[in-house]
């Protein structure tokens, strides 16, 4: 058993304004990104238009960048590489929420998007509709050239992918499963009582997976579904949305600390970084649906087609986490964050990396932020579902008296 310090955290383990509301503040942003795209859709063009070229084909776009560093970069600071390795011996909840998040996970999302978006709301959301999407880096088609599911054409001038919108919601969908974890999950662990040290260590081992994983994983998934795979731009992407914040964190916190010391960082920086990644994210939507607007005005219900298998999928996740983790005999103090991570969806690389590889205006970037929509108003179901089945595990015993008077401390089980 290892302790660790509850808390070692204090600004992930409160709810603040923002988290609190986040589901508020995108449904305001999807109004303000509509209204920016009717009002003044030449401001979106332009922004869209900033970007770093390849082969004449916009690949990373900087304004999203710029955003996504801002997403990322409070969570990595906060990552303590020391832990990390030490919390690496507790076998069973790290080697449980590594298995349903990179074994199951990207498997079950693919296959519950394809059943419901190509299946039974294919109707709905129109056998003949198709959407535009980048070309894939560094490979070079000819007009009319099919690739996937998809055709090359020109639209005013630039070679575009035309693919069935289904398909590109079904790229967004996979984008959220091979994306797990966030920083909000060390909310929504607090709020379910449970091992804070677990949950934290977790954020860290899926961020430093996600650069082995995420791109082999979402260019596997994207080839079975018939879409673009632009194994080159996924590489791009881990770098640029994963890996360079990751060293920036790294870095400066130990740069940081050595200068400040750990309380200054912890108390004064850290509280400082915390309204930064929501912000970047409201940002990145508001850019997000002031392309997508006009979609979602001729056909409101594509966000409820989207959200029901994002639904299913995070229920079944959940559920198998914690049933799990009964079966294993884990405390409900871990059984809690470990069901909650697999659960969750690392949204921000999810819509950054389908606004690099497909474009912002695509079916994809859009199907990732109904994701963010509905994120905030489900894990908090989940959480109190957690609250009232505590019951159903063994308890962690509380600290002696003494010891609480100084520090809440949790127990990572080996």
């Amino acid at each position: 058993m290892r302790s660790i310090d509850r808390t070692s955290e204090p600004s992930s383990s409160e709810m603040g304004l923002f988290e609190r509301y986040l589901t508020v503040w995108v449904l305001l942003c999807i109004a303000a990104g509509i209204t920016l795209g009717k009002v003044a859709p030449d401001v979106a063009k332009t922004l869209d238009g900033m970007a770093i070229y390849i082969n004449e084909a916009p690949i990373i776009s900087i304004p999203i960048a710029v955003c996504l560093f801002f997403m990322m970069y409070p969570i990595m600071v906060k990552i303590d590489f020391h832990e990390v390795v030490k919390a690496g011996k507790a076998v069973r909840p790290v080697g449980l929420t590594l298995f349903i998040n990179w074994v199951v996970k990207p498997f079950t999302m693919y296959a519950i998007a394809s059943f419901f978006l190509g299946t039974l709301f294919l109707g709905f959301i129109g056998t003949e509709a198709v959407d535009l999407v980048k070309m894939p880096l560094g490979i070079d088609l000819v007009v009319g050239e099919r690739y996937g599911a998809g055709e090359v054409i020109l639209v005013e001038g630039v070679k575009m992918l035309e693919v069935p919108l289904w398909r590109s919601y079904l790229a967004g969908c996979i984008l959220l499963g091979i994306a797990p974890c966030t920083a909000m999950v060390l909310v929504w662990g607090y709020l379910s009582k449970g091992n804070d040290g677990h949950t934290l260590v977790m954020v860290a081992i899926n961020s430093l997976t996600m650069l082995l994983l995420f791109g082999f994983l979402g260019g596997f998934l994207l080839g079975v579904g018939q879409l673009p795979v632009p194994w080159q731009a996924l590489l791009l992407s881990i770098c640029v949305y994963v890996a360079l914040p990751l060293v920036a964190g790294y870095a400066s916190r130990k740069w940081i600390i050595a200068l400040k010391g750990e309380q200054w960082f912890r108390e004064r920086f850290l509280h400082f970084l915390t309204p930064v990644t929501i912000t970047a994210l409201l940002i990145t939507l508001i850019l997000l649906f002031s392309f997508k607007g006009e979609t979602i005005i001729q056909n409101p219900l594509t966000i409820l087609w989207i959200a029901i298998p994002l639904f299913v999928q995070t229920v079944l996740i959940f559920a198998l986490g914690y049933g799990l983790s009964r079966i294993l005999g884990l405390t409900y103090e871990n059984a809690a964050p470990t069901a909650m991570i697999g659960a969750s969806n690392h949204f921000e690389v999810a819509i950054a990396t389908a606004a690099m590889l497909f474009g912002l205006s695509s079916g994809a970037a859009l199907a990732t932020v109904v994701g963010v929509l509905i994120e905030v108003p489900l894990m908090l179901m989940l959480v109190r579902f957690c609250l009232r089945t505590q019951n159903w595990f063994e308890r962690e015993p509380a600290p002696a008296p003494a010891q609480a008077s100084t520090e809440a401390s949790v127990d990572i089980d080996s």
